[in-house]
Formats: C-alpha cells, structure tokens, sequence
C-alpha cells in the first residue's frame, strides 16, 4: 500500500484500516528526518499496513493535540481506527520491522 499524507482534514478516513501506523513529524527535526526514510522504506515490505506521513506544522495542530503529542517523531498505531499503542522517538528498521509483525500478531 502506498504511503498517504494525512492532516488535520482527512487523518480519520485514513486510519480506519486493520493497521496503520501514522508517523508525526516536522520538517526542522532533525531525528525526523532521518527516520523518514526508514519509515518509508519498510512501508514497501508490508503491504498489507498503512503507512501515514502527519506533518506537524501551523494549520495542523488538532490532530496532535487530539493524541497527546509532546515529542517527535511519534508513531501511533491504529487497528480500525482505534489507537493501540504509541512509540516515540527514532527506531531503526528492524526495531519498527519487530514491532510491526507485534503489532500483527
């Protein structure tokens, strides 16, 4: 499934399927940046997950501050719609790989 870029508009019709995982960013943080294209990266192995991008900028501060978001990056994730759990701060691919196949499990 390809990777989606959410806001404060369409987030909630995009994480309605059986998993998603949203990765919250800004494009001034540096550990974001280099968990972008990890994120990124693993999203092409598992497609049978959705992968959301959720920039954090002025015109997207609902969202965040629906789900509590304090530090970044921050990957929640979703089973239909419903949050089950967070992670917080930068993860190489195989942590986010591991959690992934915990998380279908």
């Amino acid at each position: 499934m390809a990777l989606e870029h959410a806001n404060d508009t369409n987030f909630a019709d995009l994480i309605g399927g059986d998993l998603t995982l949203v990765d919250f960013w800004a494009s001034w943080c540096g550990p974001c940046q280099m968990f972008g294209p990890i994120f990124e990266g693993t999203s092409t192995k598992f497609p049978d997950v959705s992968f959301v991008k959720f920039e954090i900028d002025e015109s997207n501060r609902r969202t965040p501050a629906k789900y509590g978001i304090r530090s970044i990056p921050s990957i929640l994730a979703f089973k239909n719609g419903e949050l089950v759990e967070t992670r917080t701060g930068l993860m190489d691919a195989d942590t986010l790989a591991a959690w992934i196949m915990e998380l279908k499990g």
